[in-house]
């Protein structure tokens, strides 16, 4: 008995797909569980907390363009766009205060999401942004 074509074709691609619907379920079961369990205020940092205990014991993560970093940034970040955080979680520490920051904190809320749906509790993202931290850190160096 022979089999169509078409019918071949279509358990192929049926085939090759469940892995990729598979990894799907799980990130977004995993992003469920996060959500689900997470504080309401978890993963955010206020500029008027910033002051210089925090401003020392963190790392700050400027995920805006590489135009914006050059332009102006807080002393001693580190750059990395909020779309490569999760292609370079290996340079952002599991243990230390991690503070992601942009513009206005829009970019880097998504980036501190995906850090933080794959492990990493100890990133957060700095509400306002580069422009409330400007106008209202606790502490400026």
């Amino acid at each position: 008995m022979q089999i169509p074509q078409g019918i071949l074709a279509l358990g192929l691609a049926i085939t090759m797909a469940s892995p990729i619907l598979a990894q799907q379920d799980a990130a977004i079961e995993a992003m469920q569980d996060y959500m689900m369990f997470a504080e309401e205020t978890a993963g955010i940092i206020l500029p008027q907390q910033i002051d210089q205990t925090v401003f020392d014991a963190a790392l700050f993560v400027d995920t805006r363009s590489a135009a914006q970093h050059s332009e102006a940034t807080i002393p001693g970040a580190v750059h990395i766009e909020w779309r490569e955080v999760l292609d370079r979680i290996d340079e952002i520490p599991e243990t230390r205060m991690t503070i992601l920051f942009c513009n206005t904190g829009a970019r880097s809320s998504q980036a501190t999401f995906a850090l933080r749906v794959a492990g990493r509790t100890n990133v957060v993202v700095m509400q306002s942004g580069f422009e409330g931290w400007l106008q209202d850190a606790a502490y400026h160096p």
